[in-house]
């Protein structure tokens, strides 16, 4: 038996068994914990993990065509696998920049790039649809290893999604670190001399995710030798914007280019096809707009139907609110064209939210095509957009408009409408004057964002005394287009009351809407629409009205110039420089005002002096010109015909009478003595040089060569021109007149002009760039061009040394220069 121990005894003796039992436990437990830690050693960098220790509780999520996740200012793109391999185009703009350094709104950079997995890395690749074939054609391999698509940047996969249908990545660097596609063109960069981007001063703004498309907004700032502005701090900075906005997953169906009528194009080169080479395809940009199915009946029937979707365009919030209505209007004039095409209500013109009805929106968000409104002194407007280069749809367009274009405006409307229009005949407009300028200057660059490009040919298809009739200019405008550079009706004199001074959407916007935007149902393929294409074309084949004339960087077709007017570029020209002549007289009572300078009397004489300059060119172009007319195989007669002989005379003539021989009507002392010291005889013998050198260029003189070489006596021969121009140029040699400080100066400037015909030579066009750029290539060297220069050269010498002998002063002491330059030409030492 056992003896009984005391109480106290027992219990201390069960803390004892207690104690010690828990010691085992959690000793066991320390074990199974340093085994287990064993057997799991920690995760290596860079390692994949799970979804909950990258995408933490903390981090904030935007829904949409990525996940986007922003956690501690890192940024997470979550990508779902659907989308993997799915085409999306990345737009490059400036949101915000410093003075000089572009404009808000500007693109920098378009780019289509595709997501892949490869591994433990998401690649992003830049897609080039530049090449392309059939993948069912065999040729389609050679295709693919000719066109291997670039690696833009690769991102080491951080975690998979709970369900496992989506990959995250970290974003942070490619928008903090300095990957080119995402910043500062080249260009820009070797104009400011950049070195590197200072990434201590760059940072994320921003990264939203929409239905369709990203928005990315970060701040770059770079070191540079030459900023534009602020240059005590050696660097630039500026707010970037890239939208990546997917691509449709079917691309429109394709409408052909034909180059009878103008358009902006997107292109590929197919080894698919059956041609027996590698063949060019060319397809118009242009917005999606289709027909309803349950509207195709009535389509069918000939009645107009709203789109699927309509094309919306959205006024800045910095557009001053006077200017709105107009703005909207010259986008909503373009509702007729859309009518020829058969839609109605197809083009609509908005106010964008408020910051309190949408503080998100944003003009550079991808989903919308905006009239961005910039503070630059930059003169001008533009409408670029944004197209799928798969199949040409416009996806979205912004109209940049800066502030000053308003005084481009201003010029234009006073110098060529003044002498005739009373609402003109001031340095500032009123408001409902400038507003219809800026409701034209609208309509013109919107259609350019609808794919129209200039149709400088338009101009030319009215008579020039149509231009002065009520009824006709009201019906027509003063051009069929008013994509044309046909400006405001300078032709128009005194007597022609009520004639119309502007353009408007015409004849010709009507037509290539129609021909561009008209669904033609029963076609299945790009292929199939051709022959009805074809049909709208012929029918108006030979008339003026539907013609399109290519903007010339050098002008080879005088039919087809900008800021022209009329069929008969001397009628129009002769009208133009009457109003100049009306407007000159009246420059200072027009443009001053109590107690202000004489700025705006200074401004308008330039644009006297400007529109002046440009009816020389309008004539001059006739000179060893050549009409291009654009014609297929099945249509009849040339695509490229010369000027007429008389016509080409006729121009020259023009010129001595109303330029070489001096303008004296735009000579008014008591116009220079209020604004400068000295420039008057400057600015004379600038235009007159201008347009000589116009007329003795290689191009020019090599096209009348080629023309006498073809036709014979049909032609105006370089030979009788370069003659006819000397003797014009030259009269008081053979007169025995006196020679003026103008006339000097021209003379000289025609001997400087023929020593460079003597000693220069040529820059050859490539073929490639042909198309673009509107000049006759020439080997100066062995062409009749020198021969013939010298033959005059020597003729001229005779003539001014034997004039020379029998002239006193300044006469003499001119010509006698000129024989000495002539023999350093003939004979250099």
């Amino acid at each position: 038996m056992f003896k009984r121990l005391p109480i106290a005894i027992i219990v201390v003796v069960m803390a004892l068994l207690t104690a010690s039992c828990s010691s085992s436990k959690e000793a066991s437990k320390s074990k199974a914990k340093a085994a287990q830690t064993a057997k799991k050693p920690p995760a290596k960098k860079g390692a994949i993990q799970e979804y909950s220790k990258v995408i933490t509780k903390e981090a904030k999520t935007d829904e949409g065509l990525f996940k986007v996740h922003e956690l501690d200012e890192k940024y997470f793109y979550e990508i779902p696998d659907s989308l993997l391999e799915r085409e999306m185009l990345m737009v490059t703009r400036i949101a915000k920049t410093a003075s000089g350094i572009g404009f808000g709104g500007g693109k920098q950079n378009t780019k289509v790039v595709r997501w892949q997995k490869h591994g433990k890395k998401i690649i992003a690749r830049v897609v080039s649809y530049s090449v392309v074939a059939s993948d069912s054609l065999p040729v389609h391999e050679a295709v693919v290893n000719s066109n291997f698509e670039p690696i833009l940047y690769t991102f080491p996969i951080k975690a998979f999604s709970k369900d496992s249908t989506a990959t995250v990545i970290d974003v942070t660097d490619f928008y903090n670190k300095d990957v080119k596609a995402l910043g500062l063109p080249d260009r820009s960069r070797k104009q400011y001399k950049v070195s590197r981007l200072d990434a201590d001063k760059s940072f994320i703004q921003s990264v939203k995710s929409y239905p369709t498309n990203i928005e990315a907004r970060h701040v770059k700032t770079y070191m540079a030798g030459s900023p534009p502005s602020n240059s005590s701090t050696g660097t630039i900075s500026i707010e970037i914007n890239n939208s990546m906005v997917l691509l449709p997953k079917v691309p429109m169906k394709r409408r052909m280019f034909d180059e009878r009528v103008g358009w902006f194009t997107s292109g590929q080169t197919d080894y698919g096809l059956e041609a027996q080479k590698s063949d060019r395809v060319t397809y118009l940009d242009r917005w999606r707009l289709e027909v309803k199915d349950e509207d195709i009946e009535k389509f069918k029937r000939g009645e107009l139907v709203v789109p699927k979707k309509q094309i919306i365009y959205y006024i800045d919030r910095a557009t001053p609110v006077k200017w709105r209505k107009y703005i909207k209007q010259g986008i909503e004039d373009w509702q007729v064209a859309f009518e020829a095409a058969g839609f109605k209500e197809a083009i609509i013109a908005k106010d964008p939210p408020t910051v309190e009805e949408d503080p998100e929106w944003t003009p550079e968000d991808v989903r919308y095509s905006v009239v961005r409104y910039l503070a630059s002194p930059i003169p001008n407007a533009n409408g670029p957009h944004v197209s799928d280069p798969r199949s040409g749809e416009i996806l979205e367009s912004d109209i940049n408009w800066y502030h000053n274009v308003m005084s481009l405006l201003n010029g234009w409307f006073f110098v060529q409408t003044a002498a005739i229009n009373p609402n003109a005949q001031t340095a500032e407009f009123k408001d409902e004057v400038m507003g219809e300028l800026i409701k034209f200057v609208s309509s013109h660059e919107v259609g350019h964002t609808l794919g129209l490009p200039h149709n400088m040919g338009s101009s030319a298809a009215y008579a020039v005394d149509s231009l002065r009739s009520k009824s006709f200019t009201e019906k027509y405008g003063t051009a069929p287009s008013i994509m044309d550079y046909a400006r405001f009706n300078y032709v128009a004199q005194p007597e022609d009351k009520g004639v119309a001074l502007m353009p408007n959407i015409g004849v010709y916007d009507k037509y290539s809407i129609s021909w561009g935007y008209r669904p033609i149902l029963d076609a299945k393929t790009a292929a199939d629409e051709k022959k009805t294409l074809d049909s709208w074309i012929l029918k108006h084949a030979g008339d003026p009205m539907y013609r399109f004339g290519k903007q010339q960087s050098g002008v080879i077709d005088p039919s087809s110039q900008t800021e022209d007017l009329g069929d008969d570029a001397i009628k129009a020209s002769d009208y133009g420089i009457a109003n100049l002549k009306r407007i000159v007289p009246n420059l200072i009572k027009w443009t001053t005002k109590t107690g202000e300078n004489y700025d705006d009397l200074e401004t308008m004489y330039g644009h006297v002096l400007s529109q002046f300059n440009r009816y020389m060119g309008h004539v001059s172009s006739n000179i060893g010109g050549v009409y291009e007319y654009y014609k297929t195989s099945d249509q009849e007669g040339a695509v490229y015909t010369h000027v007429g002989k008389e016509r080409q005379k006729e121009s020259l003539k023009f010129l001595h009478k109303n330029l070489f021989e001096t303008p004296k009507w735009m000579i008014d002392a008591n116009i220079f003595n209020k604004f400068e010291s000295a420039g008057v005889v400057e600015r004379v013998r600038g235009v007159q040089a201008r347009t000589l050198n116009n007329i003795l260029d290689f191009g020019r003189m090599a096209r009348m060569i080629e023309n006498e070489t073809l036709n014979g006596t049909k032609a105006y021969n370089l030979v009788d021109m370069m003659r006819d121009l000397r003797r014009g140029i030259w009269s008081e040699v053979y007169n025995g007149r006196s020679i003026d400080t103008y006339r000097r100066n021209l003379q000289r400037a025609y001997i400087d002009r023929m020593e460079y015909l003597m000693k220069n030579e040529q820059t050859s066009i490539p073929p490639q760039f042909r198309r673009w750029i509107s000049r006759t290539n020439v080997n100066v060297k062995e062409s009749d061009i020198r021969p013939i220069v010298r033959a005059e050269l020597k003729s001229l010498q005779r003539s001014v040394r034997s004039s020379a002998a029998n002239s006193s002063g300044m006469k003499r002491i001119h010509l006698q220069d000129i024989v000495e330059r002539i023999e350093n030409i003939l004979d250099p030492k």
